[in-house]
């Protein structure tokens, strides 16, 4: 009986993650569809409120509590995904698109740069909204 268990689990789970929403696509597609057009860069004072990894090419940092940016970055950010902690270059308080670079806090102690290549400003309460609803739709379906 259990060598028929095991293997049966397995494939209910595949089943599952292949049918399952794949949240990080879906959470990108939201920030794209509340980001405005590119802008060359954004005012910078040294400190991030919070930050969200979409991917390893695309973050969201907020400067402000109502002011977010979408930073499309050159390639691959190695370790985007998993790090706690990252940085941003400046230069006088501006971070510029195609000059300035995401630092990504690596464990071996040292940040690996990566260049941002395009800038868009996030209609912050636009998000907030769209979060709101989407948890909204999501609970019903928790209690079942």
């Amino acid at each position: 009986m259990t060598r028929f268990t095991i293997p049966l689990a397995c494939m209910a789970l595949l089943a599952a993650c292949a049918t399952a929403p794949r949240t990080p696509n879906a959470q990108l597609a939201m920030y794209r569809a509340h980001a405005g057009a590119p802008v060359p860069s954004f005012r910078y004072l040294g400190r991030l409120d919070s930050w969200e990894s979409l991917g390893d090419r695309t973050i969201a940092v907020w400067t402000r509590p109502r002011e977010a940016w979408l930073l499309d970055l050159s390639g691959p950010c190695n370790g985007l995904d998993f790090t706690p902690v990252i940085g941003l270059t400046s230069q006088v308080g501006q971070v510029s698109a195609g000059f300035d670079k995401v630092l990504v806090h690596d464990p071996a102690n040292f940040d690996i740069p990566c260049l941002i290549q395009t800038i868009r400003p996030l209609d912050v309460n636009a998000i907030r909204s769209d979060e709101k609803q989407r948890r909204a739709m999501a609970a019903p379906a928790a209690g079942h």
